[in-house]
């Protein structure tokens, strides 16, 4: 027969019973799902470590499956993510090929106004001028007669005005009838007339002197892209000596389809792509079955936005949104990512970003359309937003693990 266990016996086992029921309280309050490992470290190490790692843990998984990425302002800053509003309006995109022109008051075709022997070729091709400056010299017996024209036709009209001055005084004395006075005042007008007509001959032919030496001058500034003419070679009236252009006056020139002139409109942005690579351009006109050897095309002419253009000829091709409604939505198509296996796009919010599932539409110009999923007040993640889906994935990885 056992003996009953002595009072100090007892007072030990409850003691014992009240430290373990204690550690299991504390076990649970510090939120362990995990049952012990074989390995046992010291019971205070344990749960501080346990404690903050099931804390971290929770964290990332509520993020993970809310679809929040946590984003100080410093650290936005730091990763260079582009904060953009949503845009309006939508459409489709046509690809346009073009080139880049002189525009129309940038080229030059200089001519001869009277026909002449060219003296002096006074300028090369490549040679930047400035508007006035003589292209070349020539002697012209023309320019000389207009010359001589101008010069008999002023002394005509000194002539007829001192024969008036004389008419008006005999006039005034009664020697003469007042109607002789008023004759010889009309022929002086005509005389005037006539000299100075014969002034504006001599200056259109680019102001000769009497022996009818005269520089044929450019109209404009620009580089001088040919000669067509050298000394001691005749130049009929009208005909061109130099072409000159100014580079600085280019314009961006697409062949379109006929359909696309009723669609396109001035003022419309559009992607160009070119050797200098991508940037934005402005619609500066559209004309309809305007095409070369009337083809029936027409032609869109666009200026850049912010960009310099690369020399006149050089090709580029551009990018048109058209058959859009100005209450459709659209982002940059740099923000739409996708994750696991949803189309999203990273809607700020604070404290961070929160994945948006959308359904996209048509690509039109580097924009995407949102059929639906925002309501067009959001401010999303543009440039660099995969490094949020890299962020979030990251997250959902640690938590698995």
């Amino acid at each position: 027969m056992r003996k009953p266990k002595s009072n100090k016996a007892l007072l030990f086992v409850g003691v014992a019973a009240l430290v373990l029921v204690g550690a299991g309280g504390l076990y649970f309050a510090m939120g362990q799902p995990k049952a012990p490992t074989e390995a046992t470290a010291p019971a205070g190490v344990e749960d501080d470590h346990a404690g903050e790692e099931g804390g971290h843990a929770e964290g990332e998984a509520a993020s993970a499956e809310e679809g929040f990425v946590l984003l100080t302002p410093d650290q936005l800053r730091a990763t260079g993510i582009e904060v953009v509003a949503v845009s309006r309006g939508g459409g489709g995109e046509t690809r346009l090929a073009g080139r880049v022109e002189a525009m129309v008051d940038a080229r030059a075709s200089v001519g001869a106004t009277v026909g002449g022997r060219v003296e002096r070729v006074l300028v090369a091709p490549g040679q930047t001028v400035r508007a006035g400056q003589a292209l070349v010299s020539l002697v012209s017996g023309d320019a000389a007669a207009l010359s001589a024209d101008a010069d008999a036709a002023q002394a005509a009209y000194v002539a007829a005005e001192q024969a008036h001055g004389r008419d008006e005084e005999l006039a005034n004395q009664g020697v003469v009838a007042r109607r002789e006075a008023e004759v010889s005042h009309a022929q002086a007008l005509s005389a005037q007339a006539a000299a100075r007509a014969a002034r504006a001959r001599v200056s259109a032919a680019g102001a000769p002197n009497s022996s009818g030496r005269l520089g044929v001058t450019s109209p404009i500034s620009g580089v001088v892209t040919s000669v067509q003419v050298g000394p001691g070679g005749f130049v009929p009236q009208g005909g061109v000596v130099a072409e000159v252009t100014n580079p600085s006056r280019v314009e961006l020139v697409f062949n379109a389809p006929p359909q696309l002139a009723a669609e396109a409109r001035a003022g419309a942005r559009m992607r160009v792509a070119g050797p200098n690579g991508e940037f934005d351009a402005i619609i500066t006109g559209v004309a309809a079955d305007a095409g070369q050897q009337n083809s029936g095309a027409a032609v869109i002419r666009a200026r850049p936005e912010g960009a310099s253009l690369p020399p006149a000829g050089s090709p580029v091709s551009g990018s048109l949104v058209t058959g859009g409604s100005d209450q459709g939505l659209s982002v940059p198509s740099e923000a739409i990512q996708t994750v696991d296996g949803k189309t999203v796009v990273f809607v700020q919010i604070e404290g961070g970003f929160r994945a948006v599932q959308v359904l996209a539409g048509r690509q039109a110009g580097g924009r995407t359309e949102i059929v639906n999923g925002l309501g067009g007040s959001e401010r999303i993640a543009a440039t660099n937003a995969f490094l949020l889906k890299a962020e979030m994935a990251k997250g959902e990885a640690e938590h698995g693990h």
